[in-house]
């Protein structure tokens, strides 16, 4: 389930909900108690800001993990996973320290692990996991496992966690228990989102709010376009570009480069030495002002007005960021060329996937002409999908 996979995943068909729960029958037995549903995101705007704490606006989509449960007596924890067709079991003591459980399953047990390490009693439990967000696109799979595992056991053992405080405890599970370094964002998304709404999340007080975004008032939607070049963040580049970040935030004397203005970019950029150290900040701090910008107009109901920012956001991860490839560069252009009114990358980089603001009755035709530029430049066919935002994690029944 790890979002770091590569490649697209084919699901089996049916409702995936409906999928969890037959599984379940299927593995133990019997019905399960609930069903919870965790979603995938996609970010509107605000890339690499999360860790300069600095402002970023994901929105869920409808693409989600589910997880039917029930309780088990004891302190071991029975998953079953459609992806994978296999059943592990790990106890107390599989939890006691990260890295003990490998695999898919260290999403499941780092959620035990740090609702453990937070002072709860988690109960025993069989869940039984199926999923229809892709893997390996950057549209976090492993906070939408984690999400919809935390909101199981949540329940199933009665247990008091404010909303609030939840995506910290499902990124702890990733970050320390999994050993993957992903910000608060994609755990804050998948939890926190609202339908018909982007989550404007200001990354350094971890305060949040919910921006309408109404696509289909304004004749719109967003079309998601999968690169089918896998996202990938453990070549070094992440880190790398971290690194810069951080060093250009040194030199210039303050704690994060949210703290660099868009009226103060120039004399930044005037004070460092090194070219890439300056590119790197300059996309940073003008992207922190262009979700500004387009939470200002969403929130004044300009939805379509939003498009040349994302365009923006695209040339400065081209250009500045040095975070795109062939293949995104080219859905993005034919999305532009075919009249999407803004388009993107969206995600870490080096591979994922698009989005583009169109107009709902010309998505399929702007999805034809991304597939047709990749043909023309020899690329895998891109997978297309129209989205609007979603709700968050929920129980289902």
């Amino acid at each position: 389930m790890s979002a770091r996979s590569g490649g697209t995943v084919t699901h089996p068909s049916g409702d995936v909900a409906e999928r969890a729960a037959a599984g379940f029958s299927a593995q133990f037995g019997g019905q399960a108690s609930g069903r919870w549903a965790a979603p995938g995101r996609v970010n509107l705007i605000g890339e690499h800001t999360d860790y300069n704490e600095g402002f970023v606006l994901p929105f869920a989509l409808p693409m989600r993990t589910v997880v039917a449960a029930d309780r088990q007596d004891g302190e071991h924890w029975t998953v079953w996973s459609e992806l994978s067709g296999e059943a592990i079991t790990f106890g107390a003591d599989d939890v006691a320290e990260p890295g003990r459980v490998t695999g898919w399953g260290a999403y499941v047990a780092g959620v035990v692990w740090a609702l453990r390490e937070a002072g709860h009693q988690v109960p025993g439990a069989r869940l039984a996991i199926a999923s229809d967000v892709p893997l390996g696109s950057g549209l976090s799979s492993s906070a939408a496992l984690e999400s919809a595992v935390l909101a199981a056991l949540l329940d199933l053992g009665g247990l008091a966690l404010a909303p609030a405080l939840q995506p910290r405890l499902a990124q702890r599970a990733e970050n320390v228990y999994v050993g993957a370094p992903t910000g608060i964002m994609d755990q804050s998304a998948s939890i926190r989102c609202r339908a018909g709404h982007a989550l404007f999340l200001d990354c350094r007080d971890e305060s949040v709010e919910h921006i309408p975004f109404d696509l289909g008032a304004a004749g719109l939607a967003v079309l998601v376009i999968d690169s089918r070049a896998p996202h990938r963040h453990a070549d070094g580049e992440y880190a790398s570009r971290r690194r810069s970040c951080e060093a250009g935030a040194s030199a210039l004397g303050v704690a994060a480069l949210r703290d660099v203005g868009i009226d103060q970019l120039d004399a930044a950029l005037a004070h460092l030495d090194d070219e890439e150290t300056r590119r790197r900040v300059r996309h940073v701090v003008t992207e922190d002002q262009r979700v500004l910008d387009t939470v200002a107009l969403l929130r004044a109901a300009r939805v379509r007005d939003i498009g040349p920012l994302l365009t923006a956001s695209h040339v400065s991860m081209r250009d500045d960021f040095e975070i795109t490839v062939p293949e995104v560069d080219t859905a993005v252009e034919a999305a532009l060329a075919a009249g999407a009114l803004g388009a993107r990358m969206t995600g870490g980089g080096f591979g994922g996937c698009v989005l583009a603001l169109v107009e709902a009755d010309r998505a399929d035709a702007v999805a034809a002409a991304v597939t047709d530029a990749y043909a023309q430049r020899g690329f895998t066919a891109p997978g297309t999908v129209t989205v609007l935002p979603s709700p968050g994690a929920a129980r289902l029944l």
